[in-house]
């Protein structure tokens, strides 16, 4: 379910040695972590078309929090029209000038578009090997982005050394994202994406209590 925003660099033979030697198999609860975030960069990168609407409505609900926040979003995925979503995704996140909500780290960190936020992204993701796949022309600090980078270094997709996950998340996805998607969940335009705002949130807050604990 990547949405093909990012794509690994040639790696060089010592990034390639570094990563064979540090990177392992991905157990499951990386796996689920992963296609949390590969569901959350889906649905911020472009509208959810029949198919994935009639995926999320089959999500797997239980009482926690995720599961909670997933039965809401199955909800409202059996309840979309995909006509009716396009509209709202064009509100929010594109609009006339602007969409009601900016899904980008600089601007939530600084008020401004392509600010420093988004170079130290962009260092960051350099010493990974990852760079922005030809064809997408947004920043990478878009949120679409970041999930897709967090679903291939979480999923192994992206080979990377241990621990680099939550260097990402904890640099340049915790100050924000929660912010960001508790906004999309009280946006006026939003209807279906109010719950994908609520797993939103929800998930990064289960992420952010994760990487607290003690190693």
């Amino acid at each position: 379910m990547l949405a093909g925003r990012i794509e690994p660099s040639q790696p060089s033979q010592s990034q390639v040695e570094e990563s064979l030697a540090m990177a392992a198999l991905p157990d499951e609860v990386d796996a689920a972590r992963a296609r949390e975030y590969a569901l959350l960069a889906a649905l911020l990168t472009r509208t959810p078309d029949r198919q994935l609407l009639e995926d999320i409505a089959d999500l797997k609900v239980d009482a926690t929090p995720i599961g909670l926040a997933h039965a809401a979003l199955a909800e409202a995925a059996r309840a979309a029209r995909p006509e009716t979503v396009e509209r709202e995704f064009f509100d929010l996140f594109i609009g006339i000038g602007r969409g009601e909500v900016m899904p980008y780290g600089s601007y939530y960190l600084t008020g401004f578009l392509y600010e420093r936020p988004l170079a130290r992204l962009r260092s960051d993701l350099a010493e990974l090997g990852i760079a922005r796949s030809e064809g997408n022309y947004e920043p990478e600090d878009h949120l679409a982005t970041l999930c897709e980078v967090m679903a291939g270094l979480a999923g192994g997709r992206l080979p990377a050394p241990s621990g680099s996950d939550e260097r990402i998340f904890k640099k340049h996805v915790e100050p924000w994202a929660a912010r960001f998607f508790a906004d999309l969940e009280r946006a006026q335009a939003a209807q279906f994406y109010r719950s994908v705002g609520m797993l939103g949130r929800v998930f990064i807050e289960i992420e952010s209590q994760a990487y607290a604990l003690p190693a």
